[in-house]
């Protein structure tokens, strides 16, 4: 049985945190565009804020992601 090149368990490791982030920063535009029904004035929290910070945590992500992706079974 081979062991995985520790390139590849980085490769890994970073499109796992790319998803990740993709998938909570996709929860938080889901709650701006208030298709997830979440009051956030009980937290003081801006509805901009939130869009902001889930498009910050979105797109990097899904950037993350898509680019491990297309690299995972690139073993150098």
């Amino acid at each position: 049985m081979d062991n995985p090149s520790p390139q590849r368990n980085k490769r890994l490791t970073f499109l796992v945190m790319g998803l990740i982030d993709a998938i909570l920063g996709g929860t938080l535009l889901l709650v701006w565009f208030g298709i997830l029904p979440i009051d956030l004035s009980g937290l003081g929290i801006p509805r901009w804020i939130v869009g902001v910070v889930g498009a910050v945590w979105f797109f990097p992500g899904l950037a993350i992601f898509a680019y491990q992706f297309t690299r995972l079974n690139q073993d150098s």
